[in-house]
């Protein structure tokens, strides 16, 4: 199993495709967080709020990574559809099932580097766009529980991609479904529809790096949210998987 794991790992960081993704989300995070900032100073200025609020909306913005983890997880899989390598891969590594599983766990420890990168850029842009404004950064219990749930979300979010790069099986149609979701679908359907929506995956996710909304579920309650449409579309991958050909 060492072996298929380190197979796959290797194949994960072939290319620029994960320094893409990591630039383009440490951008959107820092854009976000410069957003808040800036609010957040006229915010203190006039009354209306405390550093502490800030630091924790700051270091919240990092949450944009998890996006960006989804997608490394689709292009593991998709990228071999796409370049008609996914027939070799299953036959060198010995099977599907161990295609499947070795992609899943390795999706899961990338997933885990995007939450503790997460995590880094939330500390030093908390730190260093506040005191741009004057203000030292404040941490409380709070803080770390967000910077906990950003983290989190990030770990989820790479097998998520992982089992939609398997169901839909092309990059751009995965890639353009993850987007979707998350970007447009989800949070429309939160404004249409807020008792109901707050069980999808992506608002679910809300609730764990605990966006503040009131109408979101508990932080526990979205968890096993997540686990049933993880292990959902986990099953509808692995069926699919075996009753398609590998081309």
């Amino acid at each position: 199993m060492r072996e298929w794991l380190l197979g796959e790992w290797t194949k994960a960081w072939s290319g620029r495709t994960w320094a893409v993704l990591v630039s383009i989300a440490v951008f959107m995070s820092l854009l976000s967080g410069l957003s808040y900032a800036a609010q957040g100073d006229k915010m203190v200025s006039a009354g209306k709020t405390d550093v502490a609020a800030v630091t924790n909306d700051v270091v919240r913005a990092s949450m944009t990574t998890f996006l960006f983890a989804s997608l490394f997880g689709a292009l593991l899989v998709t990228r071999e559809y796409s370049s008609g390598s996914i027939s070799r891969s299953v036959l060198l590594i010995g099977g599907r099932d161990r295609l499947f599983l070795a992609k899943l766990v390795v999706a899961a420890a990338v997933g885990a580097l995007f939450g503790l990168f997460a995590v880094l850029l939330a500390t030093v842009s908390s730190w260093v766009m506040l005191a741009g404004y004057g203000y030292s950064s404040e941490w409380t219990s709070e803080t770390w529980l967000i910077a906990l749930g950003v983290f989190a979300c990030n770990v989820l979010a790479a097998p998520w991609g992982v089992f939609v790069g398997w169901i839909v099986r092309h990059q751009i149609g995965a890639v353009g479904a993850l987007m979707a979701l998350t970007l447009l679908v989800d949070p429309a359907l939160k404004r249409l529809v807020p008792d109901e929506a707050k069980y999808l995956l992506t608002v679910a996710m809300s609730s764990v790096y605990r966006d503040g909304a009131a109408d979101l579920l508990s932080p526990q309650t979205a968890l096993l949210v997540i686990a049933g449409w993880l292990a959902a579309a986990g099953y509808a991958a692995h069926k699919l998987l075996h009753s398609r050909d590998i081309t």
